[in-house]
């Protein structure tokens, strides 16, 4: 109910400071479990996809530096969150999210575990790689543009609405780990997912994986299909 609360809320909100665009979103299960992986360019972000997202199986990641707040320990409390060191190997926050996943839900990462300086990808992390391999779920990427905290900033001080596009990706599966390999496994497995983020994007967001081959794959594979 308090999630439903909220989210009405927010919707309103949405409705009166931004135009969103939202392209291919019936991709976006009903029911099924996933991992939803995105880019990280502003503070909006993440309020986006649980507002846009018509889902109470909700699985929340929060950082740590907002448990420190009263007023975010009570609304974490009331949304059963589950507070993450983005910094650090936190090994109960990891253990708890599988768990939840294989009980079912959807849950919504960045993989560069923080804002992007630059507003283009960063190196990615390999947390949801993990989570995927351990729980055995797909992997769905969706992005965002428009919602960079400058111009989100500057447009509203004009009093101007803000032009949100978010686009969904294919989900996928990874394949299983190899345990006898696992650092490269991660490796290529983060590069894969940041790779398949970096081809629903603009040019310009695609930061560090710009040129990266998997990237020239995928975005030919597309072509094809287009064709």
């Amino acid at each position: 109910m308090f999630l439903k609360s909220v989210r009405f809320i927010a919707r309103i909100v949405l409705r009166l400071i931004a135009n969103i665009e939202l392209i291919d979103f019936d991709r976006v299960p009903d029911t099924e479990t996933v991992i939803v992986v995105s880019n990280h360019l502003g503070r909006l972000d993440a309020m986006l996809g649980y507002i846009l997202i018509d889902r109470t199986d909700v699985i929340m990641l929060v950082a740590e530096k907002y448990e420190k707040s009263p007023l975010w320990r009570w609304v974490g409390k009331k949304l059963d969150v589950i507070w993450i060191n983005r910094f650090d190997a936190d090994i109960h926050a990891l253990r708890e999210t599988t768990r939840r996943l294989r009980q079912g839900g959807i849950l919504a990462v960045a993989p560069e575990g923080t804002r992007s300086p630059t507003e283009a990808l960063q190196q990615g992390k390999p947390g949801a790689v993990f989570l995927a391999a351990k729980a055995n779920v797909p992997i769905m990427p969706i992005v965002l543009t428009g919602t960079e905290d400058r111009v989100v900033k500057m447009r509203l001080r004009r009093l101007q609405r803000l032009d949100i596009t978010v686009r969904a990706g294919e989900p996928f599966r990874l394949p299983p780990m190899d345990r006898k390999n696992r650092d490269a496994y991660m490796a290529a497995q983060t590069d894969e997912v940041m790779c398949r983020i970096a081809a629903l994007l603009p040019e310009k967001y695609r930061g560090v994986y710009a040129a990266h081959p998997r990237l020239y794959a995928l975005l030919a594979e597309e072509s094809e299909i287009r064709a």
